[in-house]
């Protein structure tokens, strides 16, 4: 199993496009395997065939694991039997003495094979490896066994003691008033909760608010609509605009690193999007480069494929800024949290008719609320406001977010 994404840990194996004793090509896909994130196409590094697949489709991988037996075009493997036996790690007939990963039985030690994920999670959750019965190739525990270990452990609430003789009845507790479902995290929730947990104890963030009246936007997104075949939505005018105020105040396209900051000639823009298992943030390139309906036809494409687990890593990496809008639920004003190592999150709420004074006379006008959610580290208050000040003058000029 390849690293395909910084920090991976494991993948699952979704499918094998090339059968047993197939022969392939210098960059086929011989494996397609599902990321946190993502699913990936493995490519052939070179000509061969595929003699052995060690993993059946639905597993999870830990990198570094072997999941197929390859050959050189016209190559003999002399016992293949043999060499699988080695690979997935069968311990021999005359066993050492019990080490880590083994246990003894009545007849003598027996190893244990496990992932590296499960041992970890095994020991974070105070349980024993021993104790937990693998379902992986060959018996070998993974991280799903060692959910399972927890969900069974998990208590039931003990029933409530009858009444004394002669006293009142007391209403029963039901499963619903005191019970829950132990759901077990996937591996796109273990990594939000890890890159946002870092993100928080790692990130020194301020935040930057913001209103905008956007009845001049609201009216050219119907004249784009209007006008074109491409359908224009609210945010991607904003995400066009998040860019070109990227362009105008270069510093704020940057990423902090331990040793320099990186300053970006590309405006990237993440987009959050929600998918039945949890956000993804896939990346517009060129972002500041392209037109708002080619912006538009992007942006379609990405989240369409990002609801349906289509996306592939390259297009999750690289972003400095993520967009991040809410205002479809009602949602007025919000802060979101860094998707690190991007320096900035907008978070966009809804735009609701308000009250507004202009030239000292109360007027009916759409106003829109943004955060700017930034990593103190690259960037400092002033500059982010600055970039703040041309994304709402954006917004009450939109016809300069066209040029």
């Amino acid at each position: 199993m390849p690293e395909i994404s910084a920090n991976m840990v494991e993948a699952v194996v979704n499918e094998w496009p090339v059968a047993e004793n197939t022969t392939f090509a210098a960059g086929d896909a011989i494996a397609t395997v599902e990321t946190d994130k993502a699913v990936v196409d493995v490519p052939a590094e070179a000509d061969g065939v595929l003699l052995r697949t060690l993993v059946e489709p639905g597993k999870p991988v830990s990198v570094g694991t072997p999941m197929a037996v390859l050959a050189a075009p016209g190559e003999v493997i002399g016992d293949l039997d043999a060499l699988v036996e080695s690979l997935l790690g069968e311990a021999p007939a005359t066993a050492a003495p019990p080490a880590a990963g083994a246990v003894t039985s009545a007849a003598g030690p027996v190893r244990l094979f496990s992932s590296p994920l499960a041992r970890r999670l095994a020991r974070e959750n105070g349980l024993r490896i021993e104790d937990i019965a693998g379902t992986g190739p060959e018996g070998r525990i993974v991280r799903d066994d060692v959910h399972r270990a927890l969900a069974d452990r998990i208590p039931v609430p003990a029933s409530p003691a009858p009444p004394p003789a002669g006293a009142a009845p007391t209403p029963r507790a039901t499963a619903t008033d005191t019970g829950y479902d132990a759901v077990p995290h996937s591996r796109m929730r273990r990594a939000i909760a890890a890159r946002l947990s870092a993100a928080a104890r790692e990130t020194p963030v301020f935040t930057i608010r913001g209103s905008a009246r956007v009845d001049a936007l609201l009216a050219l997104r119907t004249e784009l609509n209007a006008a074109g075949d491409t359908r224009i939505s609210v945010n991607d005018l904003i995400v066009a605009a998040a860019a070109r105020s990227h362009v105008a105040v270069p510093d704020m396209n940057v990423v902090w690193t331990d040793d320099a900051v990186h300053r970006f000639h590309d405006v990237a823009v993440s987009i959050a999007v929600a998918t039945d298992s949890g956000l993804v943030t896939p990346v517009v390139r060129h972002a500041s480069e392209l037109t708002v309906s080619a912006l538009a036809r992007t942006s379609a494409d990405l989240v369409a494929r990002a609801r349906d687990h289509k996306l592939r890593q390259d297009e999750l990496d690289g972003g400095t800024l993520t967009v991040t809008n809410l205002g479809v639920y009602g949602t007025e004003e919000f802060s979101a949290v860094i998707n690190p190592p991007q320096a900035a999150i907008l978070a966009v709420g809804a735009a609701r008719k308000e009250a507004v004074v202009v030239d000292g006379q109360i007027d009916a006008a759409t106003v829109l609320r943004v955060t700017l959610s930034v990593d103190h580290r690259p960037v400092d208050g002033a500059l982010a406001a600055r970039w703040m000040a041309h994304f709402l003058g954006l917004l009450e000029a939109p016809l300069r977010i066209l040029a």
